[in-house]
């Protein structure tokens, strides 16, 4: 464990979870776990520490992401965001095939197990917890939100789902496999973040400030010189073998899983998305917990919470009165 001075950053923490991993930027590698980062957000004196909110981040990113919203919620709450495994700050796993939300859900619960039996040990028991989850991050808070008598010590009390939902239109996946793991390393960071602004053209609209803040930490020093994205590129074999029939299958089980949850849930949609359709959004408001539905005009995939009018959303939902 690490701990900054500076009281708008986050401590660098650490979990072992459950499965494989091989030598990598983050460790040397063990034959039966793997150590999962996450960017704690300690709650600022007048907030509720015992209300702890996980955010979890999509498919090549890391829990950096989340630093601006962040910074707004820690005002209310303890903030917490994982590096999930093989991205950022966690180790990489063994076998590629176990990058699959199954793994990421019981990483997860292993989190919040630690998380709460520090928490009562230090005299502050979690009594509260909420999930915001972008893309990826999104489904895994279905998977976890699914299944509440595995969840120590209560289930998620309100849901985001940040541009994601049980049904995924295939033209996204299409666009994103066409990047994804395509071109890893480059000259130096600035030319690094300019290709990401290029392939992730959905964030919509960011000043220089903005998007060199989203873009530094996806990178790490590479050896030599230049710089590298701080991903597995292992992790894009098991995305790479999804077909339309196998998606079909999954969206199945994931309709299941947001039919059966009770939590208020609030989904938000790039108005441009080509991940998560209007069609698909309208249903997940009629469906399951009926959700309240935000869509940010002149976004596509996906809002990147950074913004304020994104944010003031996300807060007003997960602090109503």
């Amino acid at each position: 464990m690490s701990s900054n001075a500076a009281s708008d950053q986050p401590v660098l923490r650490y979990v072992q979870c459950a499965g494989a991993s091989k030598p990598g930027p983050n460790g040397p590698g063990d034959a039966h776990s793997h150590r999962m980062a996450y960017w704690d957000w300690p709650a600022l004196p007048g907030a509720d520490a015992t209300h702890v909110i996980l955010a979890v981040h999509g498919l090549t990113r890391n829990g950096r992401d989340f630093d601006v919203l962040a910074r707004r919620l820690q005002r209310r709450a303890r903030v917490i965001c994982p590096d999930v495994a093989g991205r950022g700050r966690s180790d990489w796993l063994a076998d590629p095939m176990a990058y699959q939300v199954p793994l990421y859900v019981a990483d997860m619960l292993t989190l919040v197990a630690q998380v709460s039996a520090e928490a009562a040990l230090s005299g502050t028991p979690v009594r509260r917890l909420d999930w915001i989850g972008t893309s990826m991050g999104g489904l895994i808070g279905l998977g976890v939100a699914g299944m509440p008598q595995a969840m120590p010590p209560l289930p998620p009390a309100r849901l985001v789902l940040n541009d994601v939902g049980p049904e995924i239109a295939w033209e996204g996946l299409e666009r994103i496999g066409s990047y994804i793991g395509q071109q890893t390393e480059f000259d130096n960071l600035a030319q690094g973040a300019l290709y990401l602004r290029e392939i992730a053209a959905g964030f919509g609209p960011h000043n220089d400030a903005q998007w060199l803040a989203l873009s530094a930490p996806m990178f790490r020093p590479r050896t030599g010189a230049g710089v590298v994205l701080h991903y597995d590129p292992a992790l894009t074999q098991g995305f790479q073998l999804m077909n339309r029939e196998s998606m079909a299958q999954a969206q199945a089980l994931l309709w299941a899983l947001y039919d059966g949850l009770t939590m208020p849930t609030l989904v938000l949609r790039g108005a441009q998305s080509d991940l998560l359709s209007a069609a698909t959004a309208q249903a997940m408001r009629q469906r399951g917990p009926r959700a309240q539905l935000v869509e940010f005009e002149g976004v596509g995939h996906a809002p990147t919470l950074v913004h304020a009018d994104q944010i003031a959303v996300v807060e007003a939902f997960l602090f109503p009165s």
